[in-house]
């Protein structure tokens, strides 16, 4: 009798997860990235621009107000991934944070559109003071909070539509990676060409409505979709045990004694800290393609035959090859891959992180060179500038070193994470591009303080608003030497992380206490355990 309740329970799970789980809820959240990232990447192109002609900010402001508006967006992550990984479910949370977005856009729409609200032009780093900062502000905080509330949900909430216990499902599971990018790419290509155009050659207000009809569109077709929300043992990492070793006559009580769940998944977090850490850098060179990269390119020739193409809709092109190498690596490599490594993603997630790091070195090496031919022929005929198409082989190759990246640390993350964690893990992607963002505002910063001192000029390699007066190709050399050995420190920690999957056979002994989510009784005194500890650890 009990065997057959337990088939007919079985087939009703079957039946609930083709009905709410899959691919078929996944078509929500594709169109919602797909809409969202229309408005995120247009922003992220080209508000510098904004920054630098609307509110007056000079070049090195308007670079730092982006990248410090990207980095706390990313860093914002961690909030949302927190919320949904312990109060709110997944979709509650990312319609929550949704709606804060779309109050934001609202108001850079109002503020774009009203003459009264930009600021006078002053001929200092900023010009924005008063009511004018504080609508300004408030708005860019809003839309960091809502943004990054979002990502840090929606990624998790996507990854759970499948399940990667099941052989079948593990390899879908790595699929809606490569899909989640591929719906997030066509959305970028909308935004850096349509809505970028728009703004910069319309007016801003209207590129800003856009972006916020269009979002609005997305939450509102998750909030219509089908999909399934779940609710709210490593030998590793030793020392962390005795959190969880209960004292004589010590009552289980929070914030006294851990489960040996939790102090399992904090060593899980633990050893993934050092990969985060190892991709900082990479993502310190994709803010210089938002900012700097976007300033030279409005400097060059943007005329394509009779049509003048805007400078933030040069990014097109590595989203363009995105959109092109998705479908070919998610139909023909990783099929291949798969017969030699037996891995459902082709290649290890660390694997595909590791050759996007090589690439964004590559990147920055070109960009340099680029900018050493623009900056000659700016200063020998201004007249005469270079064509904008030149940039295209740093954005190109640091498309592809994202499409490895980005793709290759979101399933990392998912997959190696505790199942009470995947959103706030998953928001560990997040982190790594909200700390390369803030590290590129120090970059600039001190490499301007630096320079200014023992240049003689006495000028800094960034200042002021003339990028023929600067040697922006210095700082582009100076970030791809750091590529290049931070891989060498990537390979180190790459090479020594071994897989929950690999791990699991080592811990069988604890798989019973983690599952009884209750602290370890000790026997003894406290000194006798910590004495065996340490006696084990040496061993």
């Amino acid at each position: 009798m009990a065997d057959q309740d337990a088939i007919e329970e079985l087939k009703l799970l079957t039946e609930w997860k083709r009905k709410k789980g899959g691919f078929r809820a996944s078509v929500f959240i594709f169109v919602l990235s797909a809409l969202d990232n229309m408005g995120f990447v247009a922003n992220m192109v080209s508000i510098v621009l904004y920054f630098y002609g609307v509110m007056h900010f000079d070049l090195s402001s308007s670079a730092n107000t982006l990248t410090n508006f990207m980095g706390s967006t990313f860093l914002l992550s961690l909030v949302g991934g927190f919320i949904s990984d312990t109060y709110l479910n997944r979709f509650t949370t990312c319609l929550l944070f949704g709606s804060l977005e779309v109050l934001a856009l609202a108001m850079l729409t109002v503020q774009a559109a009203s003459d009264h609200l930009h600021p006078d032009a002053c001929g200092k780093s900023s010009c924005v003071k008063g009511g004018i900062a504080v609508m300004f502000y408030t708005s860019l905080s809003l839309l960091a909070l809502g943004i990054g509330g979002v990502r840090g949900s929606m990624t998790a909430f996507g990854a759970d539509q499948f399940d990667e216990k099941d052989p079948i499902e593990a390899k879908a599971l790595a699929s809606f990676f490569n899909w989640l990018l591929l719906s997030s790419t066509l959305g970028g290509i909308t935004g850096v060409t349509g809505v970028v155009w728009v703004s910069t050659q319309r007016a801003w207000h209207w590129g800003f409505f856009i972006i916020t009809i269009a979002s609005s569109i997305g939450f509102v077709t998750l909030a219509l979709g089908n999909a399934k929300d779940p609710g709210p043992t490593t030998t590793s990492a030793r020392f962390l045990d005795k959190a969880a070793v209960l004292q004589e006559n010590l009552k289980p009580q929070p914030w006294k004694v851990c489960t040996v769940t939790q102090v399992e998944e904090v060593k899980i977090l633990t050893r993934m800290l050092p990969i985060v850490a190892s991709t900082i850098i990479m993502n310190t060179c994709l803010a210089q393609l938002q900012t700097f990269s976007v300033q030279q390119g409005n400097v060059m020739n943007l005329k394509l035959g009779s049509f003048t193409v805007p400078a933030p809709s040069i990014p097109v092109i590595p989203l363009v090859f995105i959109s092109i190498l998705v479908p070919l690596y998610e139909f023909f490599f990783v099929p291949f891959a798969r017969k030699i490594t037996q891995h459902p993603s082709g290649i290890t997630q660390l694997q595909r992180v590791g050759v996007g790091l090589v690439l964004s070195a590559i990147s920055m090496t070109i960009a340099g060179i680029v900018e050493v031919k623009r900056r000659d022929q700016g200063r020998k005929d201004p007249s005469k500038p270079i064509s904008l198409f030149w940039l295209s082989f740093q954005y190109g190759i640091f498309g592809i070193a994202d499409m490895f990246t980005l793709v290759g640390l979101l399933e990392f993350f998912y997959r190696e994470s505790p199942a009470s964690m995947k959103s706030l893990s998953t928001s560990l992607t997040w982190l790594s591009m909200s700390l390369g963002y803030f590290l590129s505002t120090v970059f600039v910063n001190v490499i301007n303080a630096v320079t200014k001192r023992i240049t003689p000029s006495k000028q800094g390699w960034l200042h002021g608003f003339d990028l023929n007066q600067n040697n922006l190709n210095l700082f582009y050399w100076f970030l791809a030497t750091l590529s290049f050995l931070n891989f060498f420190n990537y390979l180190y920690w790459a090479s020594r992380y071994k897989y929950k999957s690999e791990d699991r056979n080592s811990s069988q002994g604890l798989k019973a206490l983690t599952e009884m989510q209750m602290p370890l009784k000790m026997v003894g005194t406290k000194q006798d355990w910590e004495a065996k500890s340490d006696g084990n650890n040496q061993e």
